[in-house]
């Protein structure tokens, strides 16, 4: 029987990529990506559900999916303030997580980012890691964190900050060597590749991907 695919966050970098993956992927019958808008995207395994965020539930019969991919994320500067930081990165992820459990989801995969930590100072890092362990606490059968570090990729919109820093980093990354790899940036296609063969894996409980291990999986 063909498997089925949730996608929450299509219009980011690493859910375009794995949107595309997963569509060209034989194994997927039926790939469904909650929206806000519909996307200029077509395909016959392809459903698109125009949602209200903040009303998840109304769709709760999408997340009865073998696997339930989370791609959500924002910045603060996008996103205009801490409070809706943290609608996009906690709130929604865990309502989704919340809903497959309910479903009955095969598996629950999130994208979080290297250093997540729920003591974390710094305000973005402890968001993740808050999120990461309120999902975990979740009875879901399989639950797979991806903290990939800077992230490489062509975004829809311009970010003059990420450009020069992709200027810096990539040079920065040949330098960074043995427990310090994991810090060097990779490539979004990467991470949603990594995603996408973790997905098909039998793997049950929670495991954790650092960016180092992501780029082994998803080369």
């Amino acid at each position: 029987m063909a498997r089925t695919a949730l996608l929450l966050g299509a219009t980011g970098l690493v859910g375009g990529e794995l949107l595309s993956l997963l569509l060209a992927d034989q194994e997927y019958g039926q790939v469904t990506v909650l929206v806000r808008r519909n996307l200029p995207v077509t395909h016959p395994k392809l459903v698109q559900r125009v949602v209200n965020f903040d009303q998840l539930t109304d769709a709760a019969d999408a997340f009865r999916a073998d696997e339930v991919f989370c791609c959500l994320g924002t910045t603060i500067k996008k996103a205009g303030s801490q409070e809706a930081f943290r609608k996009v990165d906690y709130t929604y992820p865990l309502e989704s997580a919340r809903l497959a459990a309910a479903g009955g989801a095969g598996k629950f995969l999130l994208i979080t980012s290297l250093g997540a930590d729920a003591k974390s100072p710094v305000f973005y890092s402890r968001v993740k890691g808050e999120v990461e362990e309120a999902i975990a606490r979740l009875p879901l059968k399989t639950f797979l964190i991806f903290r990939p570090s800077f992230l490489f990729g062509n975004r829809q919109e311009f970010r003059l900050g990420e450009k020069l820093g992709i200027l810096i980093w990539k040079p920065l990354g040949l330098l960074m060597m043995g427990p310090f790899r994991k810090y060097r940036g990779i490539q979004a296609r990467t991470v949603a590749a990594a995603m996408l063969r973790k997905a098909k894996e039998n793997l049950t409980g929670r495991h954790q991907y650092n960016s180092d291990q992501i780029q082994k999986t998803g080369s």
